[in-house]
C-alpha cells in the first residue's frame, strides 16, 4: 500500500483558492458560482455581492439582485445557525440537516431561556406558520402577533423560537444591493413554493463541503455546518474518497477529482468582503489566515472585516468609508508587503470603490497597522 501523501500548507492554501474561485476571477454566472462555493456567508446584507465581485469576472450588483428577487437563490440560517445566501435548491436540502443545531439551541440559549422555559413548542409552531401564511413579518411583527397568544412570553423570546422551529427565510428588500430594510420573513413552503427535501442527506453535504472547501478534515466540516459526530459519515464515504495528511498529522479527506494546484503556483492579490467564508470554515484555519491575524480581522463581537489576500494568505484588511462626495477604501497590511503586490491591492481597492461606490470620487490609501 503507498504512504499516504502529505499536503504542505502552501498546497492546501493553493487547494483552497481554486476552490473558493480566488486563484483566478471565473466566467460563471452568479447562481452557478453559489452553488460552487458551498453558498455565501451573508450575516451582512451585502456581503455576499463583495464576495461574487471578488471571484467572477465582471460581476454586477443587479445580477444577485435578481437572483433574490426571483427566488433562485434565498438569505436563510443554515450552517452554524448563520445566515447564508444558497440556491433554493441548497435551502431545502440543507436546511432539515442542520435542524439540530436549531434544537440545541432551543434548550440552551441562555439569552432567551426565560422566555422559553416551558413553552409549547409545537403551538408556537403552528402559530407561526399561520401567520407567515398571511404575508410576511418583520422580527417586530412577528414577536407582537406570537405575543397575543402568549402574552405573558417575552416577543423576542418567542420569535427567537419561531426562527428556531422553522425554516424562514429573509424576504427581499433585505439583502438587494442599495436597498435598506429589516429582516422579514417567510417559510421556505410559501416562498418557494415547495416542500423541505423529505430524505436530506448528510453524505451529500459533505461531499458538497469538500467540493467547495476540500482537502478538510472531519473537524473542519463539523465546523463549517455546526454539525458534531460526522466521522461516521465520512467512514461511510472513505471508500470514494481520497486521504491525505497535513504537515501536522491530521487526516484530510478530498474527492479524488477535486483540483489540487502546484503549491508553486502565483496567487494574485485579492480584496476579500466582509465575513468571507473561506475565512470561517475551518477548525484549522490557518492554511488561509495564521492565528495572530484572525484575532485583526475578526472583532470580538464577531464582524469579520474585508481582508487582503496576499500570495495566498491573509495579510491585513480594508474598510470603504462615505463623506459626501469622497469615497475612500483604506488598506490595513500586518505585514510587509511586496511592491508588485501593493500596486495590485492598490487597482483592486479603485476597481472595488468603482463597484460600491460608482457615483463618488474615490481615494485610495493605506495606513499603518
Amino acid at each position: 500500500m503507498p504512504p499516504i501523501e502529505t499536503l504542505s500548507l502552501r498546497a492546501l492554501n493553493r487547494a483552497t483558492l481554486a476552490r473558493q474561485l480566488l486563484l483566478r476571477r471565473a466566467k460563471l454566472a452568479a447562481a452557478e458560482a453559489i452553488e460552487q462555493l458551498g453558498g455565501l456567508q451573508a450575516q451582512a446584507p451585502f456581503a455576499p455581492y463583495f464576495g461574487l465581485w471578488s471571484r467572477l469576472h465582471g460581476f454586477r450588483p443587479e445580477q444577485l439582485s435578481q437572483l433574490i428577487e426571483s427566488r433562485e437563490v434565498v438569505r436563510i440560517a443554515l450552517m452554524r445557525g448563520t445566515v447564508h445566501l444558497v440556491t433554493a435548491a441548497d435551502a431545502l436540502a440543507w436546511r432539515p440537516l442542520v435542524q439540530v443545531i436549531y434544537d440545541r439551541d432551543l434548550l440552551a440559549n441562555t439569552q432567551y431561556a426565560a422566555g422559553l422555559a416551558g413553552l409549547d413548542f409545537d403551538a408556537v409552531s403552528t402559530t407561526a406558520r399561520e401567520l407567515l401564511g398571511t404575508r410576511t413579518h418583520t422580527t417586530k411583527e412577528l414577536g407582537a402577533a406570537l405575543a397575543e397568544r402568549w402574552p405573558d412570553r417575552d416577543p423576542s423570546s418567542l420569535t427567537h423560537a419561531a426562527r428556531g422551529l422553522l425554516p424562514l427565510v429573509q424576504v427581499p428588500p433585505r439583502g438587494i444591493w442599495g436597498k435598506a430594510g429589516q429582516p422579514a420573513y417567510a417559510t421556505t413552503d410559501d416562498w418557494l413554493g415547495r416542500p423541505l427535501d423529505a430524505e436530506p442527506s448528510l453524505d451529500l453535504l459533505v461531499e458538497r463541503y469538500l467540493a467547495a472547501f476540500g482537502p478538510a478534515s472531519v473537524k473542519d466540516a463539523q465546523t463549517w455546518a455546526g454539525i458534531t459526530k460526522l466521522s461516521a459519515v465520512f467512514e461511510r464515504l472513505r471508500p470514494r474518497l481520497r486521504t491525505f495528511v497535513s504537515e501536522d498529522g491530521r487526516e484530510l479527506f478530498d474527492l479524488p477529482e477535486a483540483p489540487r494546484p502546484d503549491p508553486s503556483s502565483p496567487a494574485p492579490p485579492r480584496l476579500l468582503g466582509p465575513f468571507d467564508q473561506m475565512i470561517l470554515s475551518y477548525a484549522d484555519r490557518t492554511r488561509v489566515i495564521s492565528d495572530a491575524h484572525r484575532k485583526r480581522v475578526i472583532t470580538q463581537n464577531g464582524l469579520v472585516k474585508g481582508a487582503l489576500l496576499v500570495d495566498g494568505f491573509v495579510n491585513g484588511f480594508w474598510e470603504i468609508q462615505r463623506k459626501r462626495d469622497t469615497a475612500t477604501a483604506t488598506l490595513t497590511a500586518f505585514d510587509r508587503i511586496p511592491k508588485r503586490d501593493i500596486a495590485g491591492l492598490e487597482s483592486s481597492a479603485a476597481r472595488l470603490l468603482a463597484f460600491a461606490e460608482p457615483d463618488a470620487v474615490h481615494d485610495v490609501r493605506w495606513q499603518d497597522w
